[in-house]
């Protein structure tokens, strides 16, 4: 059997492994052992096992994802993003469709803080939905408007997934960050569009709520999240002005974090060791993914299914054709899989093409990015959707929350075409920055 053969042979053992529900780092490290030593030896798998971890792990790079991680984990556990739902009700909830708008809103304004858009989901789902809920909205609104607007978190700094890719694509990270924040505001307005014009065609699936509130009470609320836009601006600005690489800005958002905390006289050692233990928590799943990946990485690397690919896909000799390929490829997969795992097992194959056709890295990652969230929105799998089913419990039923899901995708359909068709909407803040 030649290499290329047990390349190909290795991906259709994983493919089977995740099917039958083999963790996806344990299935990525085991074909990736075992295709490693049937290629070269055991010497050469054992010594890729021994050093690969290694060398992943000491990234400084990297050291920017625990240090963003508890940045969002400190401002969720001490009260920082606590208000962001009633300022966003305060000024929204008169519109058609206004405690979704709301909770649209409020969820860019937490991914800000967080970086995960399953934190988002989960944490923003617990203050608005059981509220839609017992008003009388649409249950399928209710959970999808969450559900959706959670992924918003991934594209906008202190974005998680843009700094693993950036790291594996060789792309400057603090560019990377940047040029997430329009795309991430351009998908928060075509939901917000599409939640008023939904609920201005079916005014029954979001009854008008009547916000008896002065002016003076909407400014307090307004004012009350002071903490969260002071936490972004010293984050984005560092990075921005290049006063700060995206790992020292990280590190910077952490510590900000907390001393906002003590300013506010909402620090406890208690919550800072919840929010030092969440985060030791995802980093060690997280890495357990990426490690397997890097692993696998390797194995298709000496097996030259890479370069195959790129030979096969560059004959398309189209950015457009590649474009549609990256779509299907991660719309299919992003419905079994999460989206580091699919990101991380789809960009050995596809960036050595786009390298080929000369297509901007930042760009495609945001694509990328974007496209990996969507699958969180769809079935089976839908992780966000089943996540939006544990914080609102038996209310709900899963196949609401998947119906109402699937109204957003309409609108990322939109927002996609328009990332692909202007792309200086992604490559037009990183210009700008020092």
């Amino acid at each position: 059997m030649s290499n290329l053969e047990i390349g190909f042979t290795g991906i259709g053992v994983l493919l089977v492994l995740l099917i039958l529900r083999v963790p996806i780092g344990a299935a990525l490290g085991i074909v990736s052992f075992c295709g490693i030593w049937a290629i070269r030896n055991l010497n050469a798998a054992l010594g890729a096992v021994a050093n690969i971890p290694h060398d992943f792990a000491s990234s400084w790079v990297l050291s920017a994802v625990p240090m963003f991680l508890l940045m969002g984990a400190v401002s969720y556990q001490m009260g920082l993003t606590k208000g962001l739902y009633a300022a966003a009700r305060a000024w929204l909830g008169r519109l058609p469709g206004g405690l979704a708008l709301a909770s649209n809103w409020a969820c860019t304004a937490f991914g800000a803080a967080s970086g995960s858009s399953v934190a988002t989901t989960a944490a923003m789902g617990k203050f608005s939905v059981k509220e839609m809920l017992d008003l009388g909205y649409s249950p399928a609104l209710a959970t999808g408007s969450v559900a959706a607007a959670g992924t918003i978190a991934a594209l906008i700094p202190p974005s998680i997934a843009l700094v693993i890719y950036g790291w594996y694509a060789e792309q400057p990270i603090d560019q990377l960050l940047i040029a997430g924040i329009l795309p991430g505001i351009l998908t928060a307005l075509v939901y917000s569009i599409l939640i008023i014009t939904i609920c201005t065609v079916r005014p029954e699936l979001a009854p008008r709520t009547r916000i008896d509130m002065a002016m003076p009470e909407k400014l307090r609320l307004l004012v009350s999240v002071w903490p969260l836009p002071l936490l972004v601006m010293g984050v984005v600005g560092a990075m921005w002005t290049g006063m700060a690489t995206s790992t020292e800005a990280a590190g910077v958002g952490a510590a900000l974090a907390v001393l906002i905390a003590m300013g506010r006289r909402s620090f406890s050692f208690g919550a800072f060791r919840i929010a030092v233990t969440d985060t030791l928590v995802t980093m060690a799943s997280l890495f357990f993914v990426v490690i397997g990946a890097v692993l696998f990485t390797r194995f298709l690397a000496v097996s030259g299914v890479p370069n195959y690919a790129a030979t096969v896909l560059a004959e398309l000799d189209s950015q457009a054709l590649v474009l549609i390929a990256m779509i299907i490829i991660f719309v299919v997969l992003g419905m079994f899989l999460d989206p580091i795992g699919v990101m991380l097992l789809t960009l050995p194959i596809l960036l050595p093409v786009c390298r080929e056709l000369d297509m901007n890295l930042l760009w495609v990652g945001i694509l990328v990015v974007k496209l990996v969230e969507v699958g969180m929105l769809t079935p089976p799998v839908g992780f966000h959707c089943f996540v939006m089913k544990s914080v609102a419990g038996d209310s709900v039923k899963i196949g609401d929350i998947f119906r109402g899901a699937s109204w957003f995708l309409l609108a990322e359909i939109a927002v996609i075409a328009i990332l692909i068709f202007f792309p200086q909407i992604s490559l037009f803040l990183p210009s700008t920055m020092e």
